[in-house]
């Protein structure tokens, strides 16, 4: 019984990780090859929008430090897979709750999926956002990206991000101090299924298991 216990949780992640990785997957590869750079679909009226732009650094088009902070974050995402696969999998040895393991298994997944294209979409595909060193700056690309011929080397490919949610979009009034009279936009970074499978994840550990944390904080 508590062997069949201490499996559940595992069984369960390993589940909704899947799920997450290959949605993620699904959906960049298809906005890659039917989509060119600053296009938009718009799901539900002018709130929920597909735009398709490639981010070349962190979560929600962060980006630092041209190709070497590239190939940086790129180790580090790797470093980091390997040090929460490490945890989920020494905790679900422990009979961690369910809850605990399903969070910290939708961080994994997010991390993986924006790993996966970081390493290899760079080799997949004819062409993406690349750091031109000379005008030190990331320049992207005409038309639709093809499969074969690669346009980067290994952990040099560039992030696939697609959902924009302006749900506030307006100029604010004068008398707001400083920002008063500019164009003001909610909320303005777009991102993928795997960031918000990290954001997720995260925020349920933080809100829900902050007692299963220290409970095996305790034990140690």
């Amino acid at each position: 019984m508590t062997s069949n216990k201490s499996l559940s949780p595992g069984i369960l992640t390993i589940v909704v990780m899947v799920l997450v990785i290959v949605a993620d997957q699904a959906l960049k590869l298809w906005v890659k090859t039917h989509m060119a750079i600053g296009d938009e679909i718009h799901v539900s009226g002018d709130w929920f929008i597909l735009h398709f732009t490639e981010n070349p650094g962190m979560a929600f088009g962060m980006k630092f430090w041209g190709i070497y902070g590239k190939l940086v974050l790129s180790v580090f995402r790797l470093v980091a897979i390997g040090a929460i696969g490490w945890l989920l999998h020494r905790l679900v040895k422990r009979g961690v709750a369910t809850g605990m393991a399903v969070g910290i298994g939708l961080v994994l997944a997010g991390a993986v999926g924006n790993m996966i294209d970081s390493a290899f979409y760079g080799l997949l595909f004819d062409s993406g956002t690349i750091y031109n060193s000379d005008l030190g700056y990331w320049m992207a690309y005409d038309g639709v990206s093809q499969y074969g011929g690669g346009y980067a080397g290994f952990l040099q490919g560039c992030v696939v991000d697609m959902f924009y949610f302006p749900i506030i979009d307006t100029t604010l009034p004068n008398w707001v101090p400083i920002w008063g009279g500019e164009h003001f936009v909610f909320f303005r970074p777009v991102f993928n299924l795997a960031d918000a499978a990290i954001t997720c994840g995260v925020i349920y550990l933080l809100l829900f298991e902050r007692k299963s944390f220290q409970a095996l904080e305790s034990k140690a």
